[in-house]
């Protein structure tokens, strides 16, 4: 079997934690801010945990991941 490429924008954009999750930067906060309320900012702010539908479509563009 060939092997199989990483997809280059999902590692340079997510990160496993330690138990196997996806960690990615919060989504929402590039432009616009003046629109947004302050409580909305402050929780923009840092990394989430994705959703386990999305982290499964994740795993699959990195094949070669520990832990994935």
């Amino acid at each position: 079997m060939p092997k199989l490429k990483t997809k280059s924008s999902a590692k340079k954009r997510f990160r496993f934690t330690k138990s196997g999750k996806i960690k990615m930067p919060q989504a929402g906060k590039r432009h616009g801010m003046i629109k947004r309320t302050n409580s909305q900012i402050r929780k923009q702010r840092g990394t989430t945990i994705m959703s386990k539908r999305d982290s499964k479509i994740v795993k699959s563009y990195m094949p070669y991941s520990l832990r994935g």
